[in-house]
């Protein structure tokens, strides 16, 4: 990474001014692995600036034109991007997680894989290796690298779209082959003519947006909400779809409608669900009360889980690769040897659950969440509250934990992102 003091960021942007207008002395703006964290390019006319791995995360580039730009392998993480002009931009294998695209132009951009290589070609993905012209590499973390079943995309890191907001943008004829856009809001956005072939949308709210040619062709769409929209010009025929509860069994129908009167009435109606290995893959789980439910070893494969309730939830050797969790709360859950691996656990509650009496009073002790030899290989556990749980013997080898609290948290013989399996 190369550090900008602001006078030096001052004037290369003021060349690239000149550049653009084809003034004496312009030239034209490399900012290829820079470290702008934070920066305030909001407004700027940086078309065709080269951005190639800039570090840019929590930035503002609010109204910003950035048409024909490099931004290949970018870190925009919580930046706000609104209104900003992105026709025809690359952004292969960039990082976008949360970022505010909010009315953005997004016409034509590339928003394939793509991986950056240190010492050696930039993978573009879909197409023939690049040498970039200053010759610098970056290698992105391989946590974005995997896809559901654990595979790496082909042409690189898959560009990172978790979480975005993407409402009223413009991504008609872009290219979001095999992108990730788990929980990202493209609300009344325009796709028309879009590519999201192998793309992860499950969760993803697709309302009201314009979808005419949009191909979905092997598309992740679990749990993924798209009301008010014509399917009827779209290629999504081969697209992995929720089940619904009410196409599963009458006894899973009835076992999840019991316990939630069981939760609801304290235990005075209904009864605890015994769903022990019971094949809930792809399920629409969203906002479900299934707390100190018992689910060991159950098939929640690629379930959309957004927003349940899961407190003390028996969830021991259970099946939840590919699992949408953001936000769920899984306090005190026992995960003990539950496969997690790719599943996203954004903002997932996993701290000490309080135990109450039969009255629901209450009584000062605690319950912390077991992970113990868990596999979390390549989740997502972005803000995620760890606090005081066992992950003894966690696998969590490319798991992304940026901002996870994990305080008081057991990590005997755990593996951890950046760390060889400790032995003994």
């Amino acid at each position: 990474m190369s550090f900008f003091r602001p006078d030096q960021l001052a004037e290369v942007l003021d060349r690239h001014a000149r550049w653009i207008k084809g003034q004496p002395g312009g030239v034209r703006a490399n900012l290829a692995m820079a470290d702008l964290e934070g920066a305030d390019l909001s407004q700027r006319d940086l078309r065709g600036a080269r951005l190639v791995g800039a570090r840019l995360a929590r930035g503002r580039l609010n109204g910003t034109n950035l048409a024909g730009a490099d931004l290949f392998g970018v870190d925009l993480r919580d930046a706000d991007i609104s209104r900003a002009n992105l026709m025809q931009t690359d952004l292969r294998g960039a990082r976008l997680r949360a970022a505010d695209f909010s009315n953005a132009n997004l016409k034509g951009a590339d928003l394939r894989a793509g991986t950056l290589e240190p010492g050696g070609n930039a993978r573009r993905g879909g197409g023939p290796d690049a040498q970039d012209a200053d010759g610098t590499r970056q290698i992105h973390k391989t946590v974005l690298a995997r896809l559901q079943n654990g595979t790496t995309a082909e042409g690189g890191i898959p560009t990172d779209l978790t979480g975005a907001v993407l409402r009223g943008a413009n991504l008609s004829e872009a290219d979001l082959t095999g992108a990730m856009l788990q929980n990202a809001d493209l609300s009344g956005a325009v796709l028309t003519g879009a590519d999201l072939t192998g793309a992860r949308l499950n969760g993803a709210n697709l309302s009201g947006a314009a979808l005419d040619g949009t191909r979905f062709d092997h598309a992740d769409m679990v749990g993924t909400r798209m009301a008010d929209c014509d399917l009827s010009g779209t290629r999504i025929a081969t697209a992995q779809m929720t089940r619904p509860i009410d196409s599963m069994g009458s006894e899973i129908q009835r076992a999840i409608f019991d316990h939630e009167r069981w939760i609801d009435s304290v235990g005075q109606r209904g009864q605890r669900a015994d769903l022990d290995g019971a094949d809930l893959s792809r399920a629409d789980l969203r906002n479900v009360n299934l707390s100190a439910a018992s689910l060991r070893g159950a098939n929640l494969s690629a379930a959309a889980l957004t927003g349940a309730r899961l407190m003390m939830t028996d969830l021991s050797g259970a099946n939840l690769e590919g699992a949408n969790l953001m936000g769920a709360d899984l306090s005190g859950a026992n995960l003990s040897y539950a496969v997690l691996t790719g599943a996203d656990l954004t903002r997932v509650r996993l701290g000490p659950a309080a135990i109450k009496d039969p009255s629901g009073r209450p009584t000062g002790r605690s319950w912390a969440a077991n992970l113990m030899g868990a596999d979390l290989r390549g989740s997502l556990l972005v803000g995620t509250c760890l606090v005081q749980a066992n992950l003894s013997d966690a696998n969590l080898d490319s798991a992304d934990m940026d901002g996870a609290d994990l305080a008081g948290a057991k990590l005997q013989r755990a593996t951890l992102p950046g760390r060889p399996p400790r032995r003994g």
